[in-house]
């Protein structure tokens, strides 16, 4: 039995009439008729008797009747992902940040995206740049939100925006009584910022150098999150991406900084492998979502 004469046969069961049936399905009643015609025809045996214009089920019907309905309505099922993939309605999202991007622009990107697909699972990671490359590599990844833009040739780098930096203060620091810091401020401080051989520490070692001043942090961070607890313990000030949402770490205070270089705020995408078309929509989403809320 094909597909349609497995629709057919299961609507004239629901509906105990060709006319019931033909309402459900759409078609016409001499169209209906002539597909259970030829079912019967193939199956060597009658579905239905006829009697006075009506159809009563045979035993045969009654018998096959519950396996119908069963690959029926793994059919219905079928066609109902298939449109929701079509959509956009169904899937997964996979999509991989560093901790500045994961708790600033993706959770308002996911957030406008969560409102028109509601069906589609989002599945997020929060790792460093080079956990990223690898999750993409691997395909647990099928995008990543980065603040670097110098990638591996396999590796598709799309500039959605920037950023720059700012310093972090402990609340009652001499310091915070100044809207804007300049790295001369910072000379006579411990300093806490990224270590060498990242975007971020590239970034400010040849800023500070264009202004005489050597950039060499005593506290040393992976991630720009880790320096609130050390700002917040007095540790020393930080200079970090102006990204992350700071004002909800309580214990410090943010500062401008003057002459500050910029940092790229990139989408990650493998050349190796295909995004889903859920994906695809995240994707144009995320390339539409401002990098810092308005």
């Amino acid at each position: 039995m094909r597909a349609r004469q497995l629709e057919v046969f299961t609507a004239v069961m629901r509906a105990g009439t060709v006319t019931g049936a033909a309402r459900l399905l759409n078609i016409s009643q001499p169209a209906l008729s002539q597909i259970l015609i030829h079912t019967e025809a193939q199956l060597g045996f009658d579905l239905f008797d006829r009697e006075k214009g009506r159809l009563r089920p045979t035993p045969e019907a009654f018998e096959i009747y519950p396996e119908a309905e069963r690959l029926f309505a793994g059919l219905e099922g079928l066609r109902r992902k298939t449109s929701d993939l079509r959509l956009g309605r169904a899937g997964l999202v996979r999509i991989a940040a560093s901790p500045p991007p994961g708790m600033s622009l993706l959770p308002r990107a996911l957030s406008a995206f969560r409102a028109n697909h509601p069906d589609v699972v989002l599945r997020t990671h929060v790792a460093p740049l080079a956990a990223m490359v690898d999750l993409l590599r691997k395909g647990d990844a099928a995008m990543a939100l980065a603040l670097d833009d110098n990638l591996p040739p396999d590796i598709t780098v799309e500039q959605i925006g920037k950023t720059h930096f700012c310093c972090l203060l402990p609340v009652d620091h001499p310091l915070a009584i100044q809207d804007t810091l300049d790295y001369a401020d910072l000379k006579d401080e411990t300093l806490i910022s990224y270590r060498s051989q990242t975007r971020p520490h590239d970034e400010l070692d040849m800023a500070m150098r264009r202004r005489g001043i050597s950039f060499s942090p005593q506290i040393e961070i992976d991630s720009s999150i880790s320096a609130a607890g050390f700002v917040r313990a007095g540790l020393g000030v930080a200079l970090v991406d102006a990204l992350l949402p700071w004002e909800q770490f309580p214990g410090i205070l943010t500062r401008p900084l003057s002459d500050t270089p910029s940092l790229p705020v990139s989408l990650l995408v493998s050349r190796d492998r295909s995004l889903s078309r859920a994906e695809v929509a995240m994707r144009k989403l995320l390339h539409a979502t401002p990098v810092t809320e308005a």
